[in-house]
């Protein structure tokens, strides 16, 4: 199925919907791929995972979560040692002074506790919306839509938006998915940018969903050579 621009609303979201079913049958271990055991330790990883992989996150948070184990304890830490165990993750200045501000405000401001509401928690120092419905949806359950790079990238493909802005894409994607359905579509629409539907050369010929994409065929079409390129 190829979309254009006389699509009709309701058949964009039973298109959408359609291409998320098929990829919880591709990915069906789909998750937050930041290591976690609560809430506080998801957002830090989140924030930390700002230009950067979520593999290089996931080795430097055990020992600043050893060192710096809640709110209180980095909200007080020593920045030159933070910005030591932070500097493999990049912009490791910046994140130590975000951190130390998150730790400082959910001491100050929510008994140092992570808030459990978006209005809340894009209040804290580096925290936008992505990083908030990230907390949301993994650490409280609370259903979110995380506009990544990948799933603006995505969103773009499968004809679901035009726009770059992350709010207005956020919210056109939860126009199209059941509410219930948006923390495990962002997980699905960025295991599927990482493994399949690259930036730069997408495996369209292994694509699951590609008979539903209007942008199919902009990558590789040969399945055997599209094979080959898939990740993970």
């Amino acid at each position: 199925m190829t979309a254009t621009p006389l699509e009709s609303p309701l058949a964009r979201t039973r298109r959408a919907r359609r291409v998320d079913r098929a990829l919880a049958v591709r990915y069906p271990d789909a998750h937050c791929e930041l290591d976690f055991r609560n809430p506080f330790e998801l957002l830090i990883a989140t924030v930390l995972s700002a230009q950067t992989t979520d593999v290089r996150v996931n080795q430097t948070t055990p020992e600043l979560f050893d060192r710096w184990p809640d709110a209180a304890s980095i909200a007080g830490a020593d920045l030159l040692d933070l910005e030591d165990v932070l500097r493999p993750t990049g912009f490791f200045r910046a994140k130590a002074r975000s951190v130390v501000g998150i730790g400082t405000a959910l001491v100050e401001r929510f008994g140092g506790e992570v808030p459990g509401r978006l209005e809340d928690l894009v209040t804290l120092p580096g925290v936008g919306r992505k990083t908030a419905n990230v907390v949301l949806g993994n650490a409280f359950g609370v259903p979110g839509i995380t506009v990544d790079t990948h799933v603006q990238r995505l969103s773009h493909r499968l004809g679901y938006t035009t726009s770059d802005d992350p709010v207005v894409i956020e919210t056109e994607l939860g126009a199209l998915l059941e509410r219930r359905e948006w923390t495990m579509a962002s997980h699905r629409l960025i295991f599927h940018g990482r493994r399949t539907c690259f930036a730069r050369r997408p495996a369209c010929g292994a694509c699951p969903v590609a008979a539903m994409c209007p942008s199919a065929g902009i990558g590789e079409t040969d399945p055997v050579a599209a094979a080959a390129m898939l990740k993970g």
